[in-house]
């Protein structure tokens, strides 16, 4: 299993994962033509995607433009059933289309498995989140390959959520604002609010205390360590960073997203063997 993340920010969030000879996608939230272009040099094409996981209907996770391409490839686009009205309202005769064609399958809370190319299959364990008003999903994925989780978008950390990060060999987390820089911000108020109220988004020092929570009850700290969404406004890489620092064995896990450029192929392994101070090659 191995994961890159695409883009991740309020332009448009996209995640690719690649196990067991399938691909991918977690948010659809920058169009195919942008995708295709993240791809480039990659190994792996839009059309390689079979299946698309979405975390929640805001612009910057999915894009209408996808409608067309996931009917002519066949993409499996998966959702969770509280948010079908928000796709329907992107398109309905679209969303309709896919239905008919089998290919929009809504999930409800319990875990579904996706078939994997080498005849495996991934186990998807679904966390709900409170992020306005109809709220979002984070993911637990498992399988023989590894060992992955993905929350954005969160609102706020809870039991539920800390026990989906918990022995995993990727720990993906948005970690949104810096709280300074969000008060001091030229936002108005009620946007303030929204974000830092608790069904908004997660500060720095809130996605740093869900990771060391998670990995307190973890017999293996995950390989890589990866923060989500970071506001352009509100936020700097060099102030997320200064927050995780406080453990030395989680800032040498530890990648930051871009909103421009994809990160490089994150692997996994299985089971994880994790050294205190390990220095992580990413290329």
């Amino acid at each position: 299993m191995q994961m890159c993340v695409l883009a991740s920010g309020s332009s448009g969030n996209c995640t690719v994962v690649r196990a067991g000879g399938r691909t991918i996608l977690i948010d659809a939230g920058i169009g195919p033509r942008s995708t295709a272009r993240r791809l480039a040099g990659t190994g792996a094409e839009v059309q390689d995607i079979s299946a698309i996981l979405l975390t929640h209907l805001d612009h910057d996770h999915f894009k209408p433009t996808w409608f067309p391409v996931i009917s002519e490839l066949g993409i499996r686009l998966h959702v969770h059933r509280r948010h079908l009205y928000d796709l329907y309202r992107c398109d309905e005769a679209q969303a309709r289309s896919l239905h008919k064609a089998g290919l929009l399958l809504p999930f409800a809370d319990e875990p579904f498995l996706l078939e994997l190319g080498d005849g495996s299959a991934a186990q998807v364990r679904t966390v709900r989140c409170e992020h306005d008003e109809q709220g979002s999903v984070s993911y637990r994925i498992d399988c023989v390959h590894g060992r992955l989780a993905l929350a954005t978008d969160v609102g706020r950390v809870t039991d539920g959520l800390v026990e989906a990060l918990t022995d995993v060999d990727l720990l993906a987390i948005e970690s949104n604002y810096d709280p300074p820089m969000q008060l001091a911000s030229s936002r108005p108020w009620h946007l303030k609010r929204r974000i830092m109220g608790g069904r908004g988004h997660l500060s720095n020092e809130q996605a740093y205390e869900a990771v060391c929570r998670a990995i307190d009850r973890s017999r293996n700290a995950p390989r890589h360590i990866v923060l989500l969404h970071l506001s352009r406004q509100c936020n700097r890489p060099a102030r997320a960073r200064q927050v995780f620092a406080g453990r030395p064995h989680i800032a040498a896990r530890l990648c930051i997203t871009s909103q421009s450029q994809p990160t490089p192929w994150l692997r996994l392994s299985h089971p994880i063997e994790p050294l205190v101070g390990e220095q992580l090659a990413l290329w």
